[in-house]
């Protein structure tokens, strides 16, 4: 019986992330900026691999489901992330799979991905598609056919849907998803270093992720506090180092949980630790200064002026072609601000990516998804009369 090793699993998630590198521009001419948000959310799902010591396929595949999931950008991103996710469930506890059990974690991605867009997502030919390679890769399944022909299979029932949809965005994604994994499979892929030298396309450094929320205290500190902040600084994406009454406290959002311990054991006894995966469902802390803040996206300091003057609180940088990630709407509101957020959305664009923040943060955010600027500063300005 035929086995699918984590070496198996890294080529074709490697070949995926090569292929969107060369079809990601034909993407964006079928929609706009959809390429773009594909090829990051993949670019942040790799990242993990460069560093991974845990060779087991379901480490591996809960290692990129995470770091894809927060790095999803986009509603194409967040639709791919959550197809991470459906495979890494699907091959959970396992250190190699059958092409049977891999093939049923794949139908396991494209149900997961179908259950995120909502009822009325423009997006039908994705759902079509998906489908289409759900229904093929079952009959392949079945047949107990190699992994290989299990994709193949799925890849060609996933063309066929595609043309008969019209050959959308969303079904492209789909097929170029296939053929990477495939060709990563086979060991018959364009390295992403010899694509990256050009100048145009994303680096995934950029994407990195940094999931994890950790807090806590450092009693008794010998610790220069300037160093130590610098310290903390250089490890995560967001910091704060505060010394009250011989007490240091430290919040921070990393990738290195261990490294971040291991600095700062020689500073003082440690309290109080708190470790979130953000990435995961979980609950907002509730030492705040506010009891509800608004948080909106702004493409440049102008706009960021003209929704905090309508009312936004927190303002995270993005456009409609160069979409946040879920992982900056979630950091922003674990910035301690505020107990409650409403978020708002001024792009369509943007409208999978706010519901993905909503499913991590729970129900202490709302979301208002609007289709315009103009839109969100009107709702805004409701916003703030309701809390003046």
């Amino acid at each position: 019986m035929e086995v699918i090793t984590g070496g198996d699993f890294k080529r074709m998630v490697s070949g995926a992330y090569s292929e969107f590198l060369l079809e990601y521009e034909e993407i964006n001419a079928l929609s706009a900026a959809s390429g773009t948000h594909t090829l990051r959310t993949m670019g942040a799902a790799i990242m993990p691999l460069r560093k991974a010591t845990d060779s087991g396929i379901g480490g591996l595949a809960r290692r990129i489901a995470t770091a894809a999931i927060f790095g999803a950008r986009g509603n194409s991103g967040v639709v791919l992330a959550q197809m991470f996710r459906g495979i890494a469930a699907g091959l959970a506890g396992k250190y190699e799979a059958t092409s049977s059990e891999f093939g049923k974690a794949f139908q396991y991605g494209i149900l997961y991905a179908q259950r995120v867009l909502p009822n009325d997502f423009r997006d039908a030919s994705f759902v079509q598609t998906a489908k289409a390679v759900a229904k093929g890769a079952y009959h392949a399944v079945r047949a107990a056919k190699p992994i290989s022909e299990i994709l193949e299979t799925a890849l060609r029932s996933g063309e066929r849907a595609a043309l008969d949809s019209g050959g959308d965005a969303g079904a492209f994604i789909m097929c170029c998803f296939l053929r990477g994994c495939l060709r990563g499979l086979d060991g018959n892929f364009v390295s992403p270093a010899v694509t990256l030298s050009l100048t145009r396309v994303p680096r995934p450094t950029l994407d990195e992720v940094k999931p994890y929320c950790v807090r806590l205290k450092i009693k008794n500190a010998k610790a220069d506090v300037p160093e130590l902040k610098r310290q903390m600084h250089d490890l995560s994406s967001f910091s704060i180092v505060e010394q009250t009454s011989g007490v240091i406290e430290v919040h921070l959002h990393t990738n290195c949980v261990g490294q971040v311990i291991e600095q700062v054991l020689g500073w003082g006894s440690l309290k109080d630790v708190k470790i979130i995966n953000m990435s995961e469902s979980h609950v907002l802390a509730s030492d705040s200064l506010m009891k509800v803040a608004a948080l909106a996206i702004a493409s440049d300091k102008a706009e960021a002026r003209r929704l905090q003057e309508a009312g936004a609180s927190v303002i995270v940088m993005g456009s409609a072609t160069e979409s946040p990630s879920v992982g900056e709407i979630v950091g922003a509101a674990h910035s301690d601000l505020a107990t409650s957020y409403v978020l708002f959305a001024s792009s369509e664009e943007y409208h999978l990516v706010f519901r993905q923040a909503k499913r991590l943060l729970g129900s202490r955010v709302e979301l208002v998804l609007c289709s315009s600027a103009a839109e969100v500063i009107e709702e805004l300005k409701k916003f703030s009369a309701a809390n003046d």
